[in-house]
Formats: structure tokens, C-alpha cells, sequence
């Protein structure tokens, strides 16, 4: 499993995880499967218009998924995800 890390000012949201392990192929499917278990996220990472807020910034092994290929980019056992929100 992939394993996702969320930043202090999101765990409030994950009931207080910092650390989540969580199985997808892709960026989509693990942000998907995040929000299934914490759904109070959702409202804080997307717009009204399902779109990432632009304070949020998601990582992969330390490369912004923009500079990949976004929500598709795939995602491998061993790989590690941020999530934050800039301040």
C-alpha cells in the first residue's frame, strides 16, 4: 500500500492521522479512497467545482503530480504521498 501524508493543517480532517495507508493505482484512486474514509476533507482540497483549491498541493515520492500526469499519475506499493496545504 501507498502510504499518504497529510500535513498538520489538514489532519483535523483525518481525525487527527498525520500517516494513512491506502491501496489505488492511481493519484485519483488513493484521493478517492482518502475521502471515502475522511469526508469532512473533501470541502477543505476541492473547489465547489471538483477542482484541486489552488493551496493544495499533492506530492509523489516528492514531485508535485502537476509535474507528472496530474490525478492520473500511477501509484506503486512503496510510493509516498503529500498532501498539504500551503500557507
Amino acid at each position: 500500500m501507498a502510504k499518504v501524508y497529510i500535513t498538520r493543517e489538514l489532519k483535523t480532517y483525518t481525525n487527527g492521522r498525520f500517516e494513512i495507508a491506502l491501496q489505488g493505482e492511481s493519484i485519483k484512486d488513493i484521493v478517492g479512497n482518502l475521502l471515502k474514509e475522511h469526508k469532512d476533507l473533501e470541502n477543505h482540497i476541492y473547489t465547489d467545482d471538483g477542482k484541486l483549491k489552488n493551496y493544495v498541493n499533492i506530492y509523489l515520492n516528492e514531485e508535485n503530480i502537476n509535474s507528472l500526469e496530474n490525478f492520473d499519475t500511477k501509484v506503486y506499493e512503496d510510493d509516498k504521498i503529500i498532501l498539504f496545504q500551503a500557507s
